[in-house]
């Protein structure tokens, strides 16, 4: 589910940038949210939990159709860089096993599983860092909650990233750096390695909720925020998925081809629109496309027909 801030109105824009509009969004969703049970302080998120599906399954398991950039504040360089990506790129050797960075692992196929590393050297005990294993390609990903500082700039970047949290009431809130370049949608829309990802993890009952927001200086011109969502699985389940062993997936390919389209020469790119009968300006993405004032600029676009089921 795509969490949607209210955008251009002037009552929104008093309250500053839209970085500053998501948070005050996201802190109202967390106040909703908590309103069933008082905050007391830490919770327990340990556990083997299943994903669930039921709000976006065709993005998250299928993935995005091409050039389906709606919803995503992209700017004109990512939009040139989707537009230039070719599928098969993942057929590369270098590429296969390429897992989802901490960008995106909440968004893939994943069921986690969430341990606490308690240390019991001090009294009381305290949990040093809480560990979240399972996401797509084994990128298992350390939260540490001991207050040690994020590395320099400089520092190696990682799938999983480094990551430190803190605890808001019942929520746990994790800030996140040093990622690789990544996955940010299935479709050629990727997040560079200046990339910063701030989630906060709330647990009601049985169900536990991420609520990711995603800044990238370099390809995002205001936040993106998705949620996911699982629930408790008392099943023990696999949580890493099986050792990824490249093979030769397409013989005979050149030596050093990277798979690609030229600018222009991409004729996939109208597909999703004629397909849902979506004006193909929409389809382009950009912040305007992420408010719900963007239904009444839509009303006047032109749209291919409909495709009638033979």
């Amino acid at each position: 589910m795509q969490i949607y801030s209210r955008g251009r109105s002037d009552r929104v824009r008093c309250l500053g940038s839209p970085a500053k509009v998501s948070r005050y969004v996201l802190a109202l969703i967390l106040i909703l949210l908590g309103s069933s049970h008082p905050a007391s302080g830490q919770i327990d998120l340990s556990g083997e939990w299943a994903a669930r599906y039921h709000e976006d399954q065709l993005e998250r398991i299928p993935g995005p159709d091409i050039g389906d950039y709606l919803g995503i504040p992209i700017n004109d360089d990512l939009r040139l860089r989707a537009d230039s990506w070719d599928a098969s790129l993942l057929t590369l050797l270098e590429h296969e096993c390429i897992p989802h960075p901490a960008t995106y692992a909440t968004r893939g196929p994943a069921e986690i599983r969430i341990d606490e590393d308690i240390d019991f050297t001090v009294n009381p005990a305290v949990v040093k860092a809480i560990v979240i294993s399972g996401t797509f390609g084994g990128a298992t990903r350390t939260v540490w909650m001991d207050g040690r500082p994020h590395p320099p700039e400089w520092a190696l970047h990682t799938w999983a990233g480094f990551s430190s949290g803190h605890w808001e009431g019942e929520t746990l809130v994790v800030e996140t750096t040093h990622i690789k370049a990544g996955y940010l949608r299935r479709n050629g829309v990727i997040t560079s390695d200046e990339a910063t990802v701030l989630e906060y993890w709330s647990r009601h009952g049985d169900v536990l909720t991420a609520l990711s927001i995603r800044e990238d200086p370099i390809y995002l011109t205001e936040p993106f925020v998705q949620s996911s969502n699982w629930v408790i699985d008392p099943v023990r389940r696999p949580t890493n998925f099986a050792k990824c062993i490249p093979v030769e997936e397409i013989v005979g390919r050149k030596r050093g081809y990277v798979p690609h389209h030229l600018p222009g020469s991409n004729t996939l790119l109208e597909d999703f629109a004629n397909r849902f009968s979506v004006p193909f300006e929409a389809t382009r993405g950009g912040a305007e496309t992420m408010y719900p004032e963007y239904r009444l600029k839509l009303k006047n676009m032109p749209r291919p027909p409909p495709k009638v089921s033979k």
